[in-house]
């Protein structure tokens, strides 16, 4: 286990485990792919087990999908969020960078959570699904990612 790691038993044979991943995001609307990081984080605490991997963001300006990226769907849901969620000054909530207002609204759409099945102690994702942080808001470059095995 790496530093920060925390195991904590049941009463049964389930344990918890829980990582924080620190990303840079970056000063562009960004899809970052943390696929890797989940099947790094896997193999080293599944040992092999059957669970449930939440994925979690703590902010209120980012979200979690699982999309295909490297075919160009990664940049259409950002253009996608685009159509949706204008950069301009229709927003109520108005600090930050013009527009910020819509990436408060994110999070209804891309939610700041994914829960997914863990079987023999490794992802199951589907051929094309990766997991990804959803970061639109440009004036917050560090990220959290809270990953967190069940199993």
């Amino acid at each position: 286990m790496a530093p920060g790691d925390r195991v904590m038993m049941g009463h049964m044979s389930n344990a918890f485990t829980t990582r924080v991943l620190n990303i840079v995001s970056g000063t562009e609307e960004t899809v970052v792919d943390l696929t890797h990081d989940c099947e790094s984080f896997l193999r080293e605490v599944a040992d092999g087990r059957d669970g449930l991997l939440n994925v979690f963001v703590p902010h209120a300006t980012a979200g979690i999908a699982v999309i295909e990226t490297g075919a160009g769907s990664d940049s259409d849901l950002l253009a996608a969020l685009h159509t949706l969620l204008p950069s301009d000054d229709r927003w109520q909530h108005r600090h930050g960078t013009p527009g910020h207002g819509r990436d408060h609204v994110l999070p209804a759409l891309v939610p700041p959570h994914a829960t997914l099945p863990v079987l023999g102690g490794r992802l199951e994702l589907g051929t094309w699904q990766s997991v990804c942080l959803v970061d639109t808001n440009i004036s917050n470059v560090n990220r959290q990612v809270r990953l967190s095995f069940l199993g």
